[in-house]
């Protein structure tokens, strides 16, 4: 790690445009498996959320877009949100070849999402996994959460466990502070989707949060907590001795396992 630079949002601004054009073209996100039907979203998440069918649901953090896609073809009116215009410009560009006619793509920074979707309520938001290490403050991120969140709606968060950020490339030793907060910088090539990808872009800034740190401020902000499950399997080989399982990554049968990713939604009373 480095000295976190004080302008982190334009520094990670930089790198996530220059991001774009690698994971459009890479086969971490299949962009043309993609457009041919399918599905960037973990059967748990399906499962979870429910049935989305006419109902309006919002990602926050959407990226390029495919897991936004993905709940528009399970038949929700879908609105992403990303602070990348070249990750909007795809995401827009993605919907069209998919025939997504309603989804729609804003550029805005998280932190400003209600004033950027002029304070529209949504039944379902969704953050997905790798999102919330971009952030520095999860009490502003979940009270902006909650207003965007219609009454009887709830958000639904899938999020890397913060205690797999503890271990060693092992997967078994523990080497990092759970209760470091950050922030750290990094300077590393390529990104994750393509490790030797040539980028100029290559400094990051990131937080590490905990699960109750989480909870805590989704509660504050007045959404009620209905469950936080957690999951043995990621969808990559975080650690070199996990093994693959249907497109997932466990670690062995009869080996002591850790969480590798949790889930938890958080409904708004109605009013």
């Amino acid at each position: 790690m480095i000295e976190p630079p004080a302008d982190w949002r334009a520094v990670n601004l930089a790198n996530w445009d220059e991001r774009v054009p690698i994971h459009l073209a890479g086969g971490h996100y299949d962009v043309a498996g993609f457009v041919a039907g399918q599905t960037r979203l973990r059967e748990f998440e399906f499962d979870e959320v429910g049935d989305v069918t006419g109902r309006t649901l919002l990602h926050l953090q959407c990226h390029i877009g495919l897991d936004t896609l993905s709940w528009a073809r399970r038949g929700a009116t879908v609105t992403g949100l990303d602070f990348s215009a070249s990750a909007v410009d795809a995401a827009r560009s993605i919907a069209e070849r998919i025939g997504a006619d309603s989804a729609r793509f804003v550029t805005s920074d998280v932190y400003d999402a209600v004033a950027a979707l002029d304070g529209q309520t949504f039944d379902v938001v969704y953050t997905g996994i790798g999102a919330l290490c971009w952030l520095p403050d999860m009490e502003s991120w979940a009270r902006t959460a909650a207003a965007l969140v219609a009454p009887g709606g709830f958000l639904y968060l899938a999020e890397f466990h913060p205690f797999a950020d503890v271990l060693g490339e092992d997967g078994r030793s523990v080497e990092e502070d759970y209760f470091d907060r950050g922030p750290h910088a990094w300077d590393l090539p390529g990104t994750y989707a393509d490790r030797d990808a040539p980028m100029k872009a290559t400094m990051t800034v990131d937080w590490q949060h905990g699960i109750g740190e989480v909870v805590s401020a989704l509660t504050a902000a007045g959404l009620r907590l209905e469950f936080l499950h957690e999951h043995d399997t990621t969808f990559f080989p975080r650690f070199a001795v996990l093994e693959e399982d249907r497109g997932s990554y466990r670690f062995p049968a009869g080996q002591p396992r850790v969480p590798l990713v949790y889930s938890l939604r958080a409904a708004k009373e109605r009013r």
